[in-house]
């Protein structure tokens, strides 16, 4: 399909699961405002090879206004955004009662709130345009919970709760809003879980084979570029009507 004429807004996307996803709606077509702490130049560059518009807003997700300037650049610079898709997130690792009240908060803003918020300040223009997509990169610890992640998991349940109030909220509109729920995907995120594993005695393979067969039935990660061609089609015209879905990519990992 193409995505001609369409802004894509992908925050969190200067590496990983981001990036993956612009790349692929770029080479449908889109135009791409990318947003991240990362090497915005090199991503930039890596998503204009495509041949369209691309630019980066260094938006903290924390930050709620800094998530208005963002909104406002991209309709001032693209003339709006057609497609937002919610990637951004960081993890803490520890158990309830270890868990620092610093990170919880951080994990609830970026993960959780900013979802809301860049979702509530596109909707008025999708509206007005008659056509819009959000797409919120939950995972399956938005479906199930594991130990010592409290609030990532809090906070990817909240976001499936989001997403099936904002398609309620659009259902009768040419606006969908779904939730992709990946399993392991090897993130820098993931490869910190790896290599603290490995430290004791340096086998990153074991270690990554380990925590794969935890939970991932596969034993294999699954890619961005995968989860780029889910984001597309949920995009299309074929799936006007999947609305408010959390959709598991995961090796598996919810068929056990």
């Amino acid at each position: 399909m193409s995505l001609t004429g369409k802004t894509v807004l992908v925050t969190g996307s200067t590496s990983g699961i981001g990036l993956g996803i612009a790349r692929r709606l770029a080479q449908a077509g889109a135009a791409v405002l990318l947003n991240g702490f990362g090497d915005a130049n090199a991503a930039i560059a890596d998503v204009a090879r495509y041949g369209g518009k691309v630019d980066h807003h260094p938006a903290d997700m924390s930050k709620p206004e800094q998530i208005r300037e963002m909104i406002r650049y991209a309709q001032d610079t693209f003339g709006g955004v057609d497609i937002l898709v919610n990637n951004a997130g960081i993890q803490h690792v520890a158990a309830v009662e270890e868990f620092p009240v610093e990170r919880w908060d951080a994990i609830i803003a970026i993960n959780l709130s900013a979802v809301f918020h860049a979702s509530r300040l596109v909707l008025p223009g999708m509206r007005q345009r008659g056509w819009g997509r959000i797409i919120n990169i939950a995972s399956v610890h938005g479906l199930v919970g594991s130990v010592h992640k409290a609030a990532y998991v809090a906070a990817k349940h909240g976001v499936i709760g989001l997403t099936k109030v904002l398609a309620l909220e659009t259902a009768t509109t040419q606006i969908t809003c779904n939730a992709i729920c990946p399993g392991w995907v090897l993130t820098p995120l993931v490869q910190q879980q790896i290599d603290d594993r490995a430290a004791h005695d340096g086998d990153v393979a074991r270690a990554r084979q380990e925590l794969l067969a935890e939970k991932q039935p596969s034993l294999d990660f699954v890619t961005p570029n995968q989860l780029g061609e889910l984001a597309l089609f949920l995009c299309s015209e074929a799936a006007s009507q999947v609305r408010g879905a959390a959709w598991n990519i995961d090796g598996g990992w919810l068929a056990q």
